[in-house]
């Protein structure tokens, strides 16, 4: 078997395996700038400054001191304005509670005044009517009446509620399954028309200036609100009346209502139907009975046609 020859030594070691790679050794071996390294140096020889950790902490320390004083704080300004803040609320709230009892007092006083004016005026129809006394104060509601007559109750369309919606629900305000003004104005009239003699609704006497209208979906009759259901009661002849209002033209508007949108309504004879007086009357003139009369009486006339607007 052959000998393999014997290796000859130059006198030189041998080169490094990394000899290639010597940019990349020289940015290991100085990862830190020299001038970094200056001023670490520099920082250490005076006294230095504190390591990161600890100032870390002490900044953390620092805000967290920091936020307990404001709250704290605030927590003693709020215990001290709360008594103040308590005591300007209910300040305000006497006030309220005050001013809402006096106005209450006021309305009654207004109530008041207007029975008693209404009632000096219902006795100067009956005292001063001439001979048509009765006639003149069964007309203008300044009476309480009762009779033969009508009982017609009109209520909203089933499962219609304050919000709207129901048989005619859109997003018009005369399409829905509620009653409005205009309806019950059709059918008073109608009633008026037919031969009504005395009208009322809900218990509201109606006469020749009253007024029904509207306030939002509530419905006012001179100024006060009715709830449905609305019962309409008319003085005259019951039979004849219930079958000319029902052939009228606002009868069968009411009866359209009944069919197309749910509109719930009854009428029905009665026997003996009670009408109060009206709350209040409006005198429009007035003129001596006697132009010689030694001292001359007031006689009032007021508007006796029939008619709601």
């Amino acid at each position: 078997m052959p000998q393999q020859p014997p290796v000859r030594s130059t006198g030189s070691p041998p080169p490094r395996p990394d000899a290639s790679m010597s940019l990349l050794n020289n940015v290991i071996d100085h990862a830190l700038d020299d001038g970094y390294a200056e001023a670490t140096a520099r920082r250490a020889a005076a006294g230095g400054a504190l390591p990161r950790t600890v100032r870390a902490k002490l900044g953390l320390a620092f805000g967290l001191v920091l936020a307990a004083a404001v709250v704290t704080l605030g927590a003693a300004e709020a215990r001290v304005s709360a008594p103040v803040v308590a005591k300007e609320r209910q300040d305000l709230i006497d006030r309220i509670e005050a001013e809402t009892s006096t106005a209450d007092d006021l309305e009654q006083d207004v109530e008041r005044i207007r029975a008693a004016v209404g009632e000096r005026q219902r006795k100067a129809l009956q005292q001063h009517g001439g001979d048509q006394a009765e006639l003149v104060a069964l007309l203008s509601g300044a009476t309480p009446v009762h009779g033969p007559g009508v009982k017609l109750v009109v209520d909203d369309a089933k499962g219609t509620d304050t919000g709207g919606g129901g048989p005619r629900e859109s997003s018009g305000f005369s399409d829905t399954g509620r009653v409005r003004d205009r309806d019950m104005q059709r059918i008073v009239n109608g009633l008026w028309e037919s031969g009504a003699e005395a009208v009322a609704i809900n218990g509201q006497r109606l006469t020749a200036l009253s007024a029904i209208r509207a306030a939002g979906d509530a419905i006012l009759v001179d100024n006060k609100p009715l709830v449905p259901p609305y019962t309409v009661l008319a003085i005259g002849d019951g039979k004849r009346l219930s079958t000319a209002f029902q052939d009228s033209a606002d009868g069968q508007y009411l009866h359209a209502l009944q069919e197309n949108f749910g509109i719930r309504t009854s009428i029905s004879a009665e026997g003996d139907v009670r009408l109060p007086a009206a709350p209040s009357l409006i005198v429009r003139t007035a003129e001596p009975r006697g132009a010689g009369a030694a001292k001359a009486t007031g006689r009032a006339t007021a508007d006796t046609g029939k008619g709601t607007s």
